[in-house]
């Protein structure tokens, strides 16, 4: 059995975390930086990098004190090394790299994405390769076919905005504040979705991918107007965000060859009625659906530890001098798609 030490630090959640190879969390802290966001709508990245660099240290000693662990009884130092707000993922990968000198342990820079994308599988030891993904989060959203270990294949992704990301715009333009998903989901329920005719872009599409620039630009619209209501609004878009993702995921699961489970991640994984339409889809087409624990879904070092564990079972550590990246796809070798803000 191995003990990872995970380091979370790609936004605006600073974590660190002790998890073993067989699936146990020792020890996880968390620092959410949400009083110092939300007079801006939105994360501030100078600020986001500060708040690490101030409470990162603290984080990862608190892990070892509830742990009951020195470093040197760490067998690995798993870190985010990307992608993300390049100022806080330095602060972790830094960080990082000077607890593997120190202590002379290995050291596993981890893709952000990855985190998310093998998260499932820590919490469920059913969970076998390969298997189908949504990764829907603020930054990104993807369908992913997860082959192994730092084995993916994107069978699509978005062309402009991610689907948290009209999430966290629709919230500011209604004025809920920020972290704004949580805010639309729950003003959304006192809605009728049936209220506002907003757009479904790409729904049909022969391309795979998502769009979400134009509904986001349509909530602008309805609420200029003034003539809907805020939670009318918020239930539309959210049912406009819900129906893009089933037409999506279902032409994937039409497409590709057939595997036996159907698994969400990422912070919009939070998200209850994504989810219920996630379970429904995947009973409709035969398939099991996994997802995390809520906690689980949104930023965490247990899962950049699990990551980590994952990598280091495999044999995969990195050299001292790996660079931070702000990009880094899961699949390097997918096709270019159009669309100036894609996320790749």
């Amino acid at each position: 059995m191995s003990i990872i030490l995970g380091i979370e630090s790609s936004c605006d959640e600073t974590a660190a975390a002790l998890v073993t190879s067989d699936r146990e969390i020792l020890a996880h802290k968390l620092a959410g930086q949400e009083e110092e966001h939300a007079p801006y709508g939105g994360v501030v990245p100078e600020i986001a990098a500060r708040a690490h660099a101030e409470i990162l240290t603290p984080l990862i000693e608190a892990a070892l004190d509830e742990a009951n662990m020195a470093l040197d009884d760490v067998d690995a130092i798993a870190a985010t090394a990307g992608p993300g707000l390049i100022g806080g993922v330095m602060v972790g990968l830094v960080t990082g790299k000077a607890l593997a000198m120190a202590a002379d342990k290995p050291l596993i820079a981890v893709n952000h994405l990855e985190g998310h994308a093998l998260s499932p599988r820590l919490s469920n030891p059913e969970l076998k390769f390969p298997y189908l993904l949504l990764l829907v989060s603020g930054g990104h959203c993807q369908i992913l076919r997860v082959e192994g270990v730092n084995e993916y294949r994107r069978l699509a992704t978005t062309i402009d905005d991610a689907a948290g990301e009209a999430f966290d715009k629709t919230a500011k333009i209604l004025g809920l504040g920020y972290p704004g998903g949580p805010k639309v989901e729950k003003l959304a329920a006192e809605g009728d979705a049936e209220a506002v005719p907003l757009p479904r872009p790409l729904l049909g599409s022969k391309e795979p991918h998502f769009s979400f620039a134009g509904l986001k630009s349509a909530v602008v619209r309805a609420y200029d107007g003034g003539k809907y209501e805020n939670a009318d609004i918020a239930a539309a878009f959210q049912q406009a965000a819900v129906d893009c993702l089933k037409d999506r995921l279902e032409k994937s699961i039409r497409e590709h060859e057939p595997v036996d489970h159907l698994v969400v991640a990422g912070g919009v994984a939070a998200n209850s009625p994504i989810r219920a339409m996630l379970e429904t889809l995947a009973a409709e087409h035969e398939m099991q659906f996994t997802a995390p624990p809520l906690w689980l879904c949104t930023d965490n070092a247990a899962m950049i530890a699990w990551a980590g564990a994952e990598r280091f079972a495999a044999g995969l550590t990195d050299p001292l001098d790996i660079a931070a990246r702000p990009r880094w796809p899961l699949d390097p070798n997918a096709e270019k798609v159009r669309g100036a803000g894609v996320k790749a």
